[in-house]
Order: C-alpha cells, then structure tokens, then sequence
C-alpha cells in the first residue's frame, strides 16, 4: 500500500516536476551562456555598477564583481530564480495531499483503506523529498553543462556543493506548506501565506543590506542564510544554513504528520 501511494504521488508530481524541470534547464542553459559575456567585459560592468549607490547594490545581492563565480551564481540562481521555483513546488506539492485533496473529495478514497494517516502523509512527504530533489539537481547540472560547452571555466564540484543547500531551502517551504495545509486545510491560504512569508523575508533582507545599522532586520529571512557562496568560492559546504533548513524541514513535516493523525478533515 506504501508503495502504491508513494506512486500515485509521483505520477501527480509528473506535470509540475517536468514544467518547474524545464523552466529550470532553459533559465540555467540561458545564464550559463551569458556568463562569458559577463567574464570578458567585467571591468566595463563593474564600471557601470560603480555609478549605483553601494547600498542598493547590496540590497539586491550584487555586492562585488558578477565575474566571481559565487556572486554570479548566488545574483542569478540562489537569490533570483530558485526561490521563485522552490515556492511554486512546495505550494502545489506541500498542499495537494491534504487541503487540495480534501476540497475535490478524494482523501475520503484513501482514508477509507487500511493505510493509517501517519503512513499515508509520510509517504506523500517523501514524493515532496524526491521531485524537490530532483528540481535543486537540475537548476545546477544544467548551468554546469552549458558552462562546458561555452568554456565559463565552473568548478564542477564547488557548484554541485550548492546542490543540497538548495534542496534543504526548497524542503523548509515545503514542510512549512504541508504543515500550512494540514492546520488550514486551504489550499488558496496555505499557498498564500507561504509566498507572503517569502515575500516580507526577501525585503527584510533586502532593507538590511542598505545600511550596516539595519542589519539585524535580515537576522529571520531566509535569503541570508540561502546565499552562502562558501560552497563556490572556497569549497565548503555551508553547514549552518543546511542545518537551520533542514531543521525546519523536518520539524514542520514532523509537526504536519502529528496534526494530520488527529486532525478533525471538516473544513
């Protein structure tokens, strides 16, 4: 039965999983294959980020030169792309099994078998494990492919380092967003609140890095802690960030599989 419903989940995930997968590659291909532009004419760019206040710079991640590749990777995939579609998975993945299935009628269908709730959410996480897996591979092995092609000179193993950062980032959206739909069972205010939570963290970072005395504003927003460039620049996994991640990863989903076990389904 397990496996039944960790299949059902995977094929409902096929559709979001092989869309967010293309935007993904043709984002990261694209980006990729700009960067020797940004290579070959980084005195001229850094010339022309000079003209803007530090400030405002700072507050949008381009502090130092698009050239280095931990800056260039944290301006254009961490801080721009990723966030947008690790939010759109966890929503739609994190909320599907409980809110969006209650509201069509079909989790009667699965409550109604021998699978116990706890089982039954645990193994519909573990889909959410598995596609956001996936997605956070694809967004760095694209960019590297490409790289190769066009000579970008990426560090291979310095940029799959990032990998499991990104994948602990989509995993505390998703925990968030499934906890969200179980306590809610509304999938419109599970998802809603989710992207408004990433939204007011984006601009406390954002307001944070335009003055030094601000900066305690970013101390909660998950930007901060997502932009780490140790992994690219000096070949260190950015153990503090996984761990505060994976963290809220596994006690969000903790605390939704409790809620679920004894959660009146009455919306």
């Amino acid at each position: 039965m397990i496996g039944v419903v960790l299949w059902l989940e995977l094929r409902r995930s096929r559709a979001i999983a092989f869309g967010l997968g293309a935007i993904l590659v043709l984002y990261s291909s694209f980006i990729g294959a700009f960067y020797p532009v940004i290579r070959d004419n980084a005195k001229l760019i850094d010339d022309y980020m000079a003209v803007f206040p530090k400030g405002m710079l700072a507050a949008f991640g381009m502090e130092g030169t698009l050239s280095n590749h931990g800056i260039f990777f944290n301006t254009y995939i961490g801080g721009l792309l990723w966030p947008i579609v690790a939010a759109i998975a966890a929503a739609i993945l994190g909320t599907r099994q409980v809110a969006a299935d209650l509201d069509r009628g079909f989790l009667e269908l699965p409550m109604a078998t021998r699978i116990d709730r706890v089982r039954y959410l645990a193994t519909g996480i573990c889909g959410q494990v598995i596609v956001l897996a996936a997605l956070s591979s694809v967004v760095v092995v694209a960019l590297l492919a490409v790289g190769i092609v066009v000579g970008a000179g990426f560090d291979g193993a310095r940029f799959l380092m990032e990998v499991p950062l990104l994948f602990l980032f989509a995993c505390a959206l998703g925990g968030t967003a499934t906890l969200l739909s179980v306590v809610t069972l509304s999938r419109q205010l599970s998802a809603g609140l989710v992207a408004g939570g990433l939204l007011v963290m984006y601009l406390l970072d954002a307001v944070s890095r335009l003055q030094a005395d601000l900066d305690y504003l970013g101390l909660p927003s998950a930007f901060r802690y997502l932009r780490s460039s140790t992994a690219i620049d000096d070949g260190v996994l950015p153990l503090g960030p996984m761990c505060l991640f994976g963290a809220i990863a596994v006690v969000t989903w903790g605390l939704a599989v409790w809620r679920f076990r004894v959660r009146d389904l009455v919306a």
